[in-house]
């Protein structure tokens, strides 16, 4: 492929431009998200005396279990995680995501053996670093608008680092090492972001659903489209038929059982006499497996159930990169996120570096671009519809370029 020496020269100043802006957020981003792969190992000690309990003989029942939990809670619980080994503290939760509280309650002596808030965890405030900067929602902003601009980083460098004539394993494959240092820190830049060019985007993807404005359009899309989670899932209209006494925690448990779900199994309570129970399983290494099942709270019969295949395809799509986001399909994941955090990490760090190496005292070192050079309608449509998708990066493109024209008619006036 022959590059047109001009648009290469245009892109690559964009290119420079957004890197320049965005590496010290990169960085962050990219450091916290590593540091964030290692919660389980960081707070499974710290909540060992919380979640472990000594085997005894006899444990007491569930459901006096869940009335400790009540009484005991700072908000009343409205699920339990069903325990799966003998030697740990049965979970009762309320409330979801950043609002999620638990208490563990001794199965054998009904003992409150401790409470967990994610919010007053240190991981969560690594996690809020990661996702919004620590400045709430304007700071969700701030990273939405970054992981935009990354993906034209990755479009432009990818374009920028194409070969013109021919393919040479140095300085396309392999860093040149005798060339300067300037020469391998560029190489090592363009090089890794390279190799790593597909796996970024595909972190990108799991990453922008959590975002305001990307993320609030593409729930939208889904909920046009119904291709989220069908209505039935959070069994919100159902009903129980209250006739007798409402079954006990303990023979919804027997029942929950009887399904052998993987993964962690949780069981919402009743809302109200016509509530319902509704089991489900969280199994992120294996998303398939994922059931949501509403049992009548008084028969104990199964009123409705739903299953992977009912799940629309854009919400499958965007649980899958979001769980791979996370390092959540296995050991292999983790590792080629760890391995990802550090690639970024060194290939922004190896690209300012270089810039450093580049840059002439008294200017930016910005790559000077053709006057009479004018963008295509292919490259304006790719951008167009870039704008569309993401429109906090559109409107920072009308901002930049705004700025651009009235700098040159400064000049020209």
């Amino acid at each position: 492929m022959k590059k047109n020496k001009s648009l290469n020269q245009w892109l690559w100043k964009w290119h420079f431009i957004a890197g320049l802006i965005s590496l010290p957020f990169i960085v962050i981003l990219a450091i916290t998200g590593g540091i964030y792969l290692f919660k389980a190992d960081y707070e499974a000690p710290r909540q060992k005396h919380i979640k472990e309990v000594a085997i005894k003989e006899n444990t007491i029942s569930f459901e006096a279990q869940r009335q400790i939990a009540t009484a005991n809670a700072t908000k009343k619980p409205n699920a339990m995680v069903i325990p799966n080994a003998l030697n740990q503290a049965t979970e009762f939760t309320s409330g979801r995501f950043s609002h999620k509280k638990s208490i563990y309650i001794n199965p054998y002596s009904g003992a409150v053996t401790g409470k967990i808030i994610p919010k007053h965890t240190d991981m969560y405030l690594v996690r809020k670093l990661h996702g919004e900067l620590l400045l709430g929602k304007f700071g969700t902003k701030i990273v939405e608008l970054i992981a935009s601009w990354m993906i034209i980083l990755i479009l432009t460098g990818l374009y920028v680092w194409w070969p013109n004539k021919g393919w040479n394993l140095r300085g396309y494959f392999i860093p040149r090492t005798k060339e300067g240092k300037r020469t391998f820190y560029r190489d090592l830049h363009a090089i890794s972001g390279f190799w790593f060019s597909a796996l970024f985007l595909l972190i990108l993807a799991g990453g922008l659903p959590w975002t305001d404005v990307f993320g609030s359009n593409f729930k939208q899309l889904q909920t046009i489209t119904n291709t989220g989670f069908p209505a039935s899932w959070g069994g919100h209209h159902l009903k129980s038929e209250s006739k007798g006494k409402m079954l006990t925690l303990d023979e919804i448990v027997t029942k929950a059982k009887t399904y052998n779900l993987s993964g962690t199994v949780s069981i919402n309570f009743p809302k109200g006499p016509k509530g319902i129970y509704s089991i489900s399983n969280q199994n992120p290494s294996d998303l398939s497996s994922q059931k949501k099942i509403h049992i009548d709270a008084y028969s104990g019969k199964e009123i409705l159930s739903n299953d992977w295949k009912d799940v629309g395809v854009l919400m499958r799509a965007r649980m899958w990169v979001m769980a791979f986001h996370q390092g959540e399909f296995g050991l292999w994941n983790w590792w080629l996120m760890l391995i990802i955090a550090i690639g970024l990490t060194m290939m922004s760090l190896s690209a300012l570096i270089s810039y450093v190496l580049r840059k002439r005292k008294g200017s930016w070192g910005t790559p000077k671009v053709p006057l009479q050079f004018k963008v295509g309608y292919g490259i304006m449509t790719i951008i167009g519809i870039l704008g569309l998708v993401f429109p906090l990066f559109g409107i920072s493109l009308l901002i930049i370029i705004s700025f651009e024209l009235l700098s040159k008619k400064s000049k020209t006036s």
